[in-house]
């Protein structure tokens, strides 16, 4: 496996492993931020839910456009993209059904609104080995980069 596929399989690993994360939305020009649950994952499709009463919801039909962060132990992985309310029912029912939480808080799987996100853009950065680890993923150009990491390790004009 190549090191750039092997460096997205780490990173969309880290997401399987840290699910609740920040997740952050607009409201007019003002960000909004909050702890989601990641619900499920399927490659680089991730599944959320809310209830439609909710500012999130309100939030995400006026701009589907999120950032969502995962963090932990010096590692941390950033996601953007558009979300999509067409999530399948049998894929809403799983999510129902598989969550401690959601059956507590709410009485049917049809009460909840569902949604996907199809990420775009990753980044993972790794503070612990030196010099430190960032990659860029567009997974819709399919393009790689590395990041700025810190003057220490800043590349010197003609250097690969």
């Amino acid at each position: 496996m190549d090191t750039k596929l092997n460096m997205l399989q780490t990173a969309l690993q880290f997401l399987r492993d840290h699910n609740e994360i920040a997740f952050a939305t607009c409201e007019g020009n003002l960000p909004k931020i909050r702890v989601f649950q990641i619900m499920k994952q399927e490659g680089t499709v991730l599944y959320f839910a809310t209830f439609p009463e909710k500012s999130v919801y309100r939030q995400l039909h006026e701009n589907p456009n999120v950032e969502l962060l995962a963090s932990a132990d010096k590692v941390s992985v950033r996601c953007v993209g558009a979300v999509t309310f067409d999530v399948p029912d049998d894929i809403q029912r799983w999510i129902y059904d598989n969550n401690e939480v959601l059956p507590r808080l709410y009485t049917s799987y049809s009460k909840l609104a569902y949604f996907s996100l199809n990420i775009a853009e990753l980044d993972y950065f790794d503070l612990r080995p030196t010099p430190p680890i960032l990659k860029h993923f567009d997974l819709i150009t399919g393009d790689t980069g590395d990041g700025f990491v810190g003057e220490r390790f800043k590349k010197q004009p003609g250097s690969k």
